[in-house]
């Protein structure tokens, strides 16, 4: 068998994951190719033809993502700012939009000039938004927390090839986020949490890839999705130092919910709802106001 046209085998693959109903067919299609050819994605031109035994791959690929199977489980990995990460069955996806949080966070601590700080990411999953920050501030000091033991295997997983490539190593700690009594080491001691916890719906209606494949207990948080965001509230007072900051990922049906929960007692100043890329109410941010 020849050599095949590699925009054939995009353009076929674009169409088979279209009928598939894939939201982003043609970009998958090239993610998947890159990903196979060890290129860029943006560098795929330059592969004019393609070998009838990575045709074959591809195709086997494509068929996985055709099952709606997420491209991510798929080719083992996805990112988070400036680092890769190792994502499979047990362990939640991260988005896009969680890349605001980091943003914010480098932000917050770059505007205050925080040197030797230290940040608590909630509800870690794969490690992907502490590992990224371990990475782009090697002077903070990084603790996470995961509950799910599947999940934590990742971040274990993922924390060592951080470390070994030679980033900070980050601290894990498995626990539930709500406990009142977890890492009391801590106490007013942080100066930046972030936190994408569950905050979904329950009953909400989800894409495949989400609904069968992310671990649920990643997913909901009770009938409005804010119960765990409302449980571990007291644990974001108590951990926080005056003045330190807050950044919490949630439904987009959420952004008002959210703020009023942080509004509550007084503990919180600047509370502040931000929008995704798409527009829609994605996160909200606040800072730790004196006693």
């Amino acid at each position: 068998m020849s050599r095949q046209p590699l925009r054939d085998a995009l353009a076929a693959a674009t169409e088979r994951l279209r009928a598939a109903g894939v939201g982003s067919p043609r970009a998958d299609a090239e993610q998947l190719a890159a990903h196979l050819l060890g290129v860029a994605r943006t560098r795929l031109a330059l592969v004019p033809l393609i070998e009838p035994a990575m045709l074959e791959a591809y195709r086997t690929m494509i068929d996985q993502r055709a099952k709606r199977i997420p491209l991510q489980y798929i080719t083992g990995i996805t990112s988070m700012g400036s680092v890769d990460i190792e994502v499979g069955p047990g362990v939640f996806v991260p988005r896009p939009e969680t890349e605001l949080l980091l943003a914010w966070t480098l932000a917050f601590l770059e505007a205050r000039s925080v040197h030797g700080a230290t940040v608590l990411d909630l509800c870690t999953g794969s490690g992907a938004l502490a590992l990224a920050v371990a990475h782009a501030r090697p002077d903070v000091g990084v603790h996470a927390v995961e509950l799910d033991p599947r999940a934590l295997a990742w971040a274990r997983r993922n924390a060592d090839h951080r470390s070994q490539a030679g980033d900070t190593p980050i601290t894990l700690t498995t626990g539930n986020v709500c406990d009142p009594g977890l890492l009391p080491e801590l106490a007013r001691s942080v100066d930046v949490i972030v936190a994408n916890p569950p905050y979904i719906p329950a009953g909400a209606e989800l894409e495949p890839e989400v609904a069968e494949y992310d671990p649920p207990q990643a997913l909901f948080a009770g009938a409005e999705g804010l119960d765990v965001i409302a449980g571990m509230a007291p644990n974001l007072r108590r951990w926080l130092r005056v003045d330190g900051g807050l950044a919490i990922e949630h439904d987009d049906s959420n952004g008002a919910g959210v703020a009023a929960l942080l509004a509550e007692d007084g503990a919180f100043v600047d509370i502040t709802e931000h929008l995704d890329l798409a527009g829609k109410p994605r996160y909200v941010t606040a800072r730790r106001a004196a006693d």
